[in-house]
């Protein structure tokens, strides 16, 4: 009998409703996403864990991902300069979601003034405008779960709010000490958090330093009474030995602010582990 009305209640419950179809471009988007989704679906991730946005080739499974979206949350164009045309090529029914645009949040430009800086996400503020914005683009996607892409949101948001204030926290004793970065990618952490970048031995194109660079920013190091230089995941590190050579910098552990050091599958939980892990390299390093 009991079996017989379980049967009665799914048929008159209907079928169930297919999750959308989301794509993502990386491991941090993969997270806010994942967030306000919740237990509705799993998102898509177009590139490899580890994997470098700027120089993004699609493959033929990432192509079929994108032909069967309803939408893509990236970052940008500045970001992946080639998912942008995979997207208007592929990415026929899917809604498009640059979040550096569309997102709500701020941008700001490269320290070199050579356009906008891409890595926004490193700004928990703009984390926070995002996870309302993705809400509201699933919700109209996928009406019948509009609340429950609301609620996740506000759950994620406090969650996120709570951390900011740790780390706001975490890093007062270090606000102004000079840092030397390896990529100009830090300028949203650190205009939220208060911190000093001297200098970055990478400009916003990543293109390899020349000797005349590292000596320039050898010599603001020492000018400024830089603290500490710190390495980035996936990037080779000796051209920090060329800038500390002869000063009294201390070399703090690999930042990875693309989650380039993920070994497994990106969780809700990334994003958070993201921030944490490149707040506390320079704790570590220059609250000593």
């Amino acid at each position: 009998m009991r079996l017989m009305l379980s049967a009665a209640l799914a048929a008159l419950a209907g079928p169930a409703l297919a999750a959308p179809q989301v794509v993502t471009d990386f491991a941090p988007v993969q997270s806010l996403v994942m967030q306000v989704m919740g237990d509705v679906g799993t998102p898509t991730m177009l590139l490899p864990v580890g994997g470098d946005p700027h120089h993004f080739q699609l493959r033929p499974s990432q192509a079929a991902a994108l032909e069967k979206a309803d939408v893509v949350f990236w970052i940008g164009p500045e970001l992946t300069p080639a998912l942008d045309k995979a997207i208007g090529a592929l990415g026929g029914k899917a809604l498009s979601v640059p979040l550096l645009h569309k997102g709500e949040g701020h941008t700001r430009d490269f320290a070199d003034g050579e356009g906008v800086d891409p890595h926004a996400w490193l700004d928990p503020t703009n984390a926070l405008a995002w996870l309302g914005t993705i809400a509201v683009v699933l919700g109209k996607v996928d009406p019948p779960n509009s609340a429950v892409y609301a609620a996740n949101a506000v759950a994620a948001e406090a969650k996120l709010v709570a951390l900011d204030k740790t780390l706001m926290a975490e890093l007062a004793p270090v606000r102004g000490k000079p840092l030397i970065e390896f990529h100009d990618a830090f300028g949203y952490f650190a205009d939220h958090y208060g911190l000093n970048v001297a200098a970055t031995i990478e400009l916003g194109d990543a293109a390899t330093p020349s000797a005349l660079r590292l000596a320039q920013i050898r010599q603001t190091a020492l000018e400024s009474r830089a603290v500490c230089a710190f390495p980035e995941a996936g990037r080779d590190p000796a051209f920090l030995k060329v800038v500390a050579e002869g000063t009294d910098l201390k070399i703090g552990a690999p930042q990875d602010p693309e989650a380039a050091l993920v070994t497994d599958e990106p969780t809700p939980g990334l994003y958070a582990d993201l921030l944490t892990h490149l707040a506390q390299t320079v704790v570590d390093c220059a609250g000593n």
